[in-house]
C-alpha cells in the first residue's frame, strides 16, 4: 500500500508542473483567467462547432431533405443557413460558457469593424453577397448561368464564392459578390426548358412553305427537341442572298449544350436539302464591265506609251 502512495505521489509530482503550466494565468480579460487550457480548450469548441454544423448540413442536404422532394437549390440553400445559424448561436454559446462578458468584446469589435473597413472588405463584400443569393436565390445549386464570357452549371454556394462548372469540366471560382454587381443571365431560374433559335438560309429559287415543311421535320426527327411547345419556323427576312428563317425549338436536354443541338440539327438539315434538292446559297456578286470604258484606257494608255 505504501509503494502505490509513493508511486502515485510521484506521478502527481511529476505532472504538477505540466499542470501549472497549462493553468497559469498569461492574462485577463476583465474578471476571466485566461489560461494555455482555457485557450485550448476555446479552440477546440470552435473546431467541434464548425464540425457540427458541418455534419448537420450533410445530414440535410444528403438523408433529410430528399424526402420532401425539393430542388437541389433550394435544399443547398437551407443547408447552407442551417450551417450559417448553428455557427453563430454557438459562437455565443462558447462565449458566454467561457465566462468572457460579451461588453469587454466592443474594443476587439471596433478594431474589427476598422479592419473589415480597410483590409476586409472584399471578403464581407463577398460574404453578404452569398447571404444575399441564399435568401433571395436569384442563382441556385444545379442552374445553368452565364456571367460574361462565363457560362455554365452552379454546383456549389459558398460564403465567399461560387463555383461554376463549364462544359469543358472546368471548374471557375467566381466571388459572390459578382452575381450582384454584374449582369447575370439564368438559363434555369424557373426551370431548364430554354427556347433556341437557329438561322437557316435557302435560295431565293426555293419555296417557302416546302422550307417549313422540311425544317419541322427535322426538329421533329431530333430526340432533344420537345414536342410541346412545338418547334417553329419563322420567315426572317429577304437577304442579299439568301431567303433568311429561324428555326426555333424547345429543348430540355441541351440547356448546357446548345452547339451540340445546333450541331445535330445543322447536320439533319444538310442532309435533308440535299435529299429535296433545296439550295443552301452562298454571297455571290455580280460584275459589270463597260467595253466602251475599257477600250478608250487602252487607247490612252498607248498614247502615252509612245510620247
Amino acid at each position: 500500500m505504501e509503494k502505490l502512495k509513493d508511486f502515485l505521489s510521484s506521478i502527481y509530482d511529476w505532472l504538477k508542473p505540466i499542470g501549472e503550466f497549462f493553468t497559469s494565468t498569461l492574462f485577463k480579460i476583465k474578471d476571466t483567467n485566461i489560461t494555455l487550457l482555457w485557450i485550448i480548450s476555446f479552440v477546440l469548441s470552435f473546431v467541434l462547432l464548425v464540425v457540427l454544423a458541418s455534419r448537420v448540413k450533410r445530414l440535410l442536404i444528403k438523408k433529410i431533405l430528399p424526402r420532401y422532394k425539393l430542388d437541389s437549390g433550394l435544399t443547398q440553400s437551407i443547408g447552407t443557413m442551417t450551417k450559417y445559424t448553428i455557427l453563430v448561436i454557438g459562437f455565443f454559446i462558447i462565449i458566454t460558457t467561457a465566462g468572457i462578458d460579451l461588453s469587454a468584446l466592443g474594443l476587439i469589435a471596433g478594431a474589427l469593424g476598422v479592419g473589415i473597413g480597410f483590409g476586409l472588405q472584399n471578403i464581407t463584400n463577398n460574404f453578404i453577397s452569398g447571404l444575399i443569393i441564399l435568401f433571395e436565390r436569384p442563382i441556385k445549386v444545379g442552374d445553368r448561368i452565364e456571367v460574361g464570357d462565363i457560362s455554365g452549371d452552379v454546383v456549389e454556394i459558398g460564403a465567399r464564392a461560387t463555383t461554376v462548372l463549364t462544359n469543358d469540366n472546368i471548374n471557375i471560382i467566381l466571388p459572390n459578390s459578382h452575381f450582384i454587381d454584374s449582369q447575370v443571365i439564368n438559363w434555369s431560374h424557373n426551370d431548364r426548358m430554354v427556347r433556341f433559335r437557329f438561322p437557316v438560309g435557302v435560295s431565293y429559287n426555293e419555296d417557302p412553305r416546302l422550307v417549313r415543311k422540311l425544317l419541322l421535320e427535322v426538329a421533329e426527327e431530333n430526340h432533344g427537341v420537345l414536342k410541346k411547345p412545338q418547334p417553329d419556323v419563322l420567315f426572317d427576312e429577304f437577304g442579299e442572298s439568301s431567303l433568311n428563317f429561324y428555326l426555333v425549338v424547345w429543348t430540355k436536354n441541351y440547356t448546357e449544350r446548345p452547339k451540340i443541338l445546333k450541331s445535330q440539327l445543322y447536320y439533319a438539315i444538310f442532309k435533308k436539302f440535299k435529299d429535296n434538292n433545296i439550295e443552301i446559297p452562298f454571297p455571290q456578286r455580280d460584275l459589270h464591265i463597260k467595253s466602251g470604258l475599257l477600250a478608250e484606257n487602252s487607247m490612252e494608255l498607248q498614247e502615252k506609251e509612245r510620247s
